[in-house]
């Protein structure tokens, strides 16, 4: 199996700065030293990290002109910037921090945050759709990975994780330990699109209703 490359957290600053940049209106490439500035790192320093990042293939770079990401590293960037949106929401509307503060504080945990916490996170807060600063939540309400689908598609016997929940049975189905990352197996469904499933406290009858609010990405 091919090992995925990992990221440090100075590799990570860079990736979101270009990106930052862009959703601040750059049209990429984005100059080498916009993102030297942005970290006040040198430029020197700045175009040692840039030559690291093209090996790695998250970003491309044109002489003269700047970067660009990559999907890889634009699908990196999305990651880490909902993480730090996330957990600013949190700060701020929990916590009782002013937004920049609350940004602020969220870019040391925006590294180290799991794809399920993240997850959890954003299910907890009520799917915000902007960060405590008004950035938009990569991720969030309305954008779900294209292989997310509803579990009123998933065959009986098959097994899937939990993406999203949502609709009026959100509540209900939080308190059966049906959130975002939880394992279900399909053990019946009927035509009416009612489902029996196997999840995390025992077996759980949902109504077609309900089944079709629950995003789920096959296992």
């Amino acid at each position: 199996m091919e090992d995925v490359y990992a990221t440090s957290e100075a590799e990570e600053m860079y990736i979101i700065t270009v990106a930052r940049a862009v959703e601040d209106g750059t049209t990429p490439p984005v100059p080498l030293s916009n993102i030297a500035s942005a970290l006040e790192v040198s430029s020197v320093s700045a175009n040692q990290m840039i030559k690291k990042l093209v090996s790695t293939g998250l970003v491309t770079y044109t002489p003269y002109k700047g970067v660009t990401l990559t999907d890889a590293g634009e699908e990196l960037a999305n990651t880490v910037l909902r993480n730090r949106r996330l957990w600013g929401r949190f700060l701020a509307d929990h916590l009782g921090l002013t937004p920049v503060k609350a940004d602020e504080v969220a870019c040391e945990m925006e590294h180290v945050t799991p794809e399920i916490v993240a997850d959890r996170l954003a299910f907890f807060l009520g799917d915000p759709t902007t960060g405590p600063t008004g950035k938009p939540i990569p991720g969030g309400a309305g954008s779900e990975p294209p292989s997310a689908t509803s579990l009123t598609e998933i065959d009986v016997g098959e097994a899937a994780t939990v993406v999203r929940v949502g609709g009026d049975g959100a509540s209900f189905l939080r308190s059966q330990g049906v959130i975002e990352g939880a394992e279900l197996t399909v053990l019946a469904a009927g035509s009416d699109l009612s489902v029996l499933l196997q999840g995390p406290t025992g077996t759980l009858h949902v109504t077609g209703a309900i089944a079709s609010e629950i995003a789920v990405k096959p296992s």
